[in-house]
Parts: structure tokens; sequence; C-alpha cells
């Protein structure tokens, strides 16, 4: 199942892309992403084994999408993210162990066990957010807070899935973003799954939908490969200079395939094994890789170690997650109001 044609999607030119990002910057992105990858299969494994409680949504097969929005644009703006958000946590900086031991629950997680895997933060995340398109109004007023105290080159980035553009806050957001001119990029990972339903039964006019919203809230439309690093990277700081230039939000679609269910609950029954099995063979880990390897750039047995080098580090946070005390009973109420324990 590759990237549906309905749309166009922006031009960009593989090897030019990649020349500007060089050698170092690729390789770099392709690090990051088998981190994402590694942490995710061990966050997985860990949940398996009752390790890991409540949710836990995967962002398997769609790590080229943050990867190449950060580095295209870079950490410092806002960042707000739907319950799928371990990814995004570690590429703004956030550490494995960190994470995972939020995921375990336990007292030195990155929110000291009380956010789980749905709600992970940072410097400049604003979090993981569990009710459907609810981060989208987080971002909108995160850009409008940016435009009313005059953060020149600053932006707030929003990512939902495709099963939020039926929500009402995706249209208020966008309506006002577009009334009040704040300078917002919405960022929609279409899986085309939504929880487990195809687009067609849940999204009327589905293929143009997401252009034809933002065209009728008078906002910038962009459609992106998101199994594929180059063009993501293009699309990004195309859309990013928009934002600069005009002060105005974009919408940028980015056309994607989750390898697992919409979370660890979900057997994907309504997805062939066929289906998967074409879907993955477009894995953005392995373009990527492929990639390298055809400029001469990355040798098979370098790759071998670079994801060794990202399994071992994860493994070393599982170890870490798994000796960390749980939190104590006392800290229950702290941090409940803004004084903290006053």
């Amino acid at each position: 199942m590759g990237v549906e044609e309905t749309e166009t999607l922006f031009p960009s030119d593989t090897k030019q892309v990649a020349k500007k990002l060089g050698k170092e910057r690729t390789l770099a992105c392709l690090e990051k992403m088998l981190e994402c990858r590694n942490f995710e299969l061990r966050a997985e494994a860990a949940y398996q084994q009752g390790k890991v409680g409540g949710f836990l949504h995967l962002y398997i097969g769609q790590e080229a999408i943050q990867t190449a929005l950060i580095g295209a644009i870079g950490v410092d703006h806002w960042f707000i993210a739907s319950y799928r958000c371990h990814a995004l946590a570690l590429l703004l900086g956030e550490t494995p162990e960190s994470l995972m031991k939020e995921l375990y629950g336990k007292a030195d997680g990155n929110t000291f066990g009380r956010g789980g895997s749905m709600h992970m933060y940072s410097k400049r995340m604003l979090g993981g957010f569990a009710i459907v398109g609810g981060q989208i109004a987080i971002g909108t007023g995160a850009a409008f807070s940016l435009k009313y105290l005059n953060k020149k080159g600053e932006i707030a980035v929003t990512f939902f899935g495709d099963g939020a553009m039926a929500q009402g806050s995706f249209h208020e957001s966008m309506n006002l973003a577009s009334l009040l001119s704040v300078p917002c990029m919405y960022v929609l990972e279409n899986n085309k799954w939504s929880m487990g339903t195809p687009l067609y039964r849940t999204i009327a006019n589905h293929e143009h939908f997401p252009r034809m919203a933002a065209a009728a809230y008078d906002i910038k439309y962009m459609r992106l490969d998101g199994m594929d690093l180059f063009n993501c990277y293009a699309g990004f700081q195309e859309a990013y200079s928009h934002i600069q230039s005009t002060g105005r939000p974009i919408l940028v679609e980015c056309m994607t395939e989750r390898f697992r269910g919409h979370s660890i609950s979900d057997p994907a029954l309504y997805r062939s094994k066929e289906e998967l099995k074409a879907c993955m063979e477009r894995d953005p880990i392995l373009l990527l890789k492929n990639f390298a390897m055809a400029q001469g750039w990355l040798t098979a047995e370098e790759y071998k170690a670079l994801d060794k080098k990202c399994r071992d580090s994860i493994l070393a946070a599982v170890k870490a997650a798994e000796e960390d005390p749980w939190p104590d009973v006392a800290s229950l109420e702290s941090g409940v109001y803004a004084k903290g324990d006053e």
C-alpha cells in the first residue's frame, strides 16, 4: 500500500535534499529513527510482559515525520502531541531512561510516574494528550501566545491523526488560527485507519478533505510522503518558511503507515497481512538506510553497529526502569496546585 496519489505530493529532489543535509546529518537522522524504533519495540515487549500498565500507542512506521521536522526547524518552538508521544519526547532531548521509567510508572519517570505512556513532556513539549483532537486547541493557544508576546522565529507545532479531523476542536482551531493569523503548523499524520476504521467510512470526501478544509479556512495546505525523510525535511522547511514570511498557519498532511494497531490492545484485524507486508516495504528506516548505503555513506556492518548502539541504550533504559523505586504514596498530592507543597 503506497502513498495515495489523489492529491499532489510536495515536490522534492531526494539527491538535492540529501546533499543539503549532508552525510553526518543524514546518519544522525537515521540514528534518531533507530532510537525511536528500538524504544517502541522494548516498550511493546515490556507491556506484553505486564510491566507497563494503561494504554500504549506506538509510533512504529511513522518515525520519519517527527525526525525530519525537528531536523528542519530545530527544537526552539512549542510542540504538542497526541497520546502517541514517546518519539517526540525522545527527539526533543528527553532521555530513554526517564521515558521508560515513566512507562513503568516509576518515581524518576518523565512525570514522576503520574502520566504514563500518553502524557510525556519536555522543556518545549506541552505534553501528549489523551483526548482525541484536544491537543489541536492547545497548539493553537500556544501559537497565539507566541504572537501576543512577539516571539519572532518561534512557532507552535501540533500533531494529530486522521481520526481527529472529525472533531470539533479541529475546525474551531483552524477557524481561530486563520482569523487571528497565528504561527501554527498543524501536522496531520494520516495513517488512514483512525482507531481501526478506514477513512472512507468516517470522513466524507476523505481523499480531499484535508486540503478542502484548509481552503475553507483560508489556510495553506501541503501533502508530504510521511515515509520519506527527505521529502518530509524539504516540506517542513517550506512550511516553516511560509509561517515565517506570512505569520499565517499551515496544514501539513503526512501520508504514513503505522505498523501496529491503534494501541497495543488492537490486533488490527481490519488490515490484511498482505496489506501490512506491502506497506512495511516502505519502512522509513529501510528507505533511509538503503539510500545511505547507495550513496556510500554507510555499510551494512556500520548499520548493524548503529542499530546495536541504539538497542543497547534502550536495554539499559529498561534495566534502569526495572530498578527504579515506585513513587512514595506520601507524594501523591504534590504538584496538584501551582504552588506545589505550600
